[in-house]
């Protein structure tokens, strides 16, 4: 069993006994739920940079990445550097994330928030919603071509954008669907957890326009960003780069000025 059937695996665990705990009605009740979400496929089209930073404590590949930083820092840090948006990991196990990670940093700043999780049910996707997500992911790896048509549409029923993730061809050619906003290509094997651009340059070209093109992990320098746009690349989501620092805010602002210079 590889990490990401794992992680899958309690995922079904997890969101069974969410479910069991939290009623719908209760998700739909709450105040964010009704709040009116903010396009990031919209920013990233409209954006010199296209940065989505991310807020991530720990990952199976990398043990401890920051546990010092408290996420509203982190989310006021990115809004100074005019990041496009957040990405904000959910999972607890693997990640150490939540969804009140969620709530804190929507609770500092406007900017359109990601929640960064293993969707695999509309559950997850009202949670999103209620928590003050603007955009979902859906990762093709774990998901069917049904699974994704589901839960995409579902996610625009809600106003939620939906970021789809692939890491080849084959989970590119099953999920292109006219309910999904952007095409992620994660740089990162998933079976070797070794990082190239090379796969976000050799798919960016079977990518239609109608969607955000959206370059994912182990991007470090604003020479890679500068090289994947010329493939047509507005999206490019950093993670572990500025998290890793002591104050990943000040890192997306110094990183942010270089890109634009």
């Amino acid at each position: 069993m590889n990490i990401l059937d794992k992680i899958v695996a309690d995922k079904h665990k997890e969101v069974a006994l969410k479910k069991s705990l939290i009623p719908v009605n209760q998700l739909e009740n709450s105040v964010l739920f009704q709040r009116n979400t903010s396009s990031l496929a919209t920013t990233l089209r409209n954006s010199a940079t296209g940065i989505i930073a991310e807020h991530k404590r720990r990952s199976p590949s990398k043990a401890v990445i920051n546990q010092k930083v408290s996420v509203q820092d982190v989310a006021l840090g990115y809004e100074t550097a005019e990041v496009c948006g957040m990405s904000v990991l959910t999972d607890g196990k693997y990640f150490g994330g939540s969804l009140d990670d969620l709530l804190l940093a929507r609770a500092a700043v406007q900017l359109p928030l990601l929640r960064k999780e293993f969707i695999i049910d509309e559950y997850q996707l009202l949670e999103a919603k209620a928590y003050g997500a603007d955009v979902i992911l859906l990762i093709a790896a774990v998901l069917t071509r049904d699974q994704i048509k589901v839960l995409s549409e579902f996610a625009k029923s809600l106003s939620l954008d939906v970021l789809l993730e692939v890491h080849n061809q084959e989970e590119l050619e099953k999920s292109i669907m006219p309910s999904l906003d952007m095409l992620g290509v994660n740089n990162r094997n998933l079976k070797t957890f070794e990082v190239s651009t090379e796969i976000s340059k050799a798919l960016s070209t079977q990518i239609p326009d109608d969607f955000v093109k959206v370059s994912e992990s182990g991007i470090s320098s604003v020479a890679a960003i500068k090289d994947l746009q010329q493939y047509g690349y507005k999206g490019f989501l950093i993670g572990e780069n500025f998290m890793k620092t002591e104050n990943p805010g000040a890192n997306a602002i110094e990183f942010i000025k270089n890109l634009k210079s």
